[in-house]
């Protein structure tokens, strides 16, 4: 019985720098993240333990901004064939603090990609981090994967932890969108 997102991998040369994606389901969640971005290394890497993703995401170091489109995107086409499979529930929701700031990430893999976000961070910094690039991540990351991803911000005040809460939440969802159908999204222990 299928438990969960698959393995896919996804490379691409964007740009002129190249990257390759490798996406894949495993009893402990790894992840190896080059991006040349230490914060959004952090925060892929959050992604993929929430998600409980053993996932591998390298990309040859170039223009900041170009580096975070890549990563998004590849890793949303590495994850789309495993959130559109037989029996895959497609959606997910859920909500996860980070210390102060609490966040609900909803997605379904709709083949209409759209990012609704009351999330304005375009003037904050994090590491050296524009945010508004971490936005550009999620836009391409609904591109990739065609997903309809909604970001809610419902309490936080730094930066940082509003970040986390985001990635943490949007790890959880695709780990529910890529459940089979009829399968509960907790489990009792």
């Amino acid at each position: 019985m299928r438990s969960g997102l698959g393995l896919s991998e996804s490379t691409a040369e964007p740009h002129g720098s190249r990257l390759r994606v490798r996406a894949a389901v495993s009893g402990r969640p790894r992840s190896t993240i080059s991006t040349g971005l230490p914060v959004l290394d952090h925060l892929v890497s959050l992604l993929a333990e929430y998600a409980a993703l053993d996932l591998s995401l390298e990309v040859e170091p170039g223009a900041a901004v170009d580096e975070v489109a890549a990563a998004g995107r590849a890793l949303g086409e590495a994850l789309a064939p495993e959130l559109r499979g037989a029996g895959v529930r497609g959606h997910g929701s859920a909500a996860v603090p980070a210390d102060e700031a609490l966040a609900h990430v909803a997605l379904e893999a709709s083949d209409r990609p759209l990012v609704v976000s009351n999330v304005d961070l375009t003037e904050a910094r994090v590491g050296g981090l524009e945010s508004d690039v971490v936005g550009e991540f999620l836009r391409q990351l609904s591109e990739g994967a065609g997903l309809t991803l909604h970001v809610r911000l419902i309490e936080g005040r730094d930066t940082a932890h509003v970040l986390e809460a985001i990635f943490k939440a949007l790890g959880v969802a695709l780990a529910q969108a890529g459940r089979p159908r009829g399968v509960p999204t907790t489990r009792k222990e």
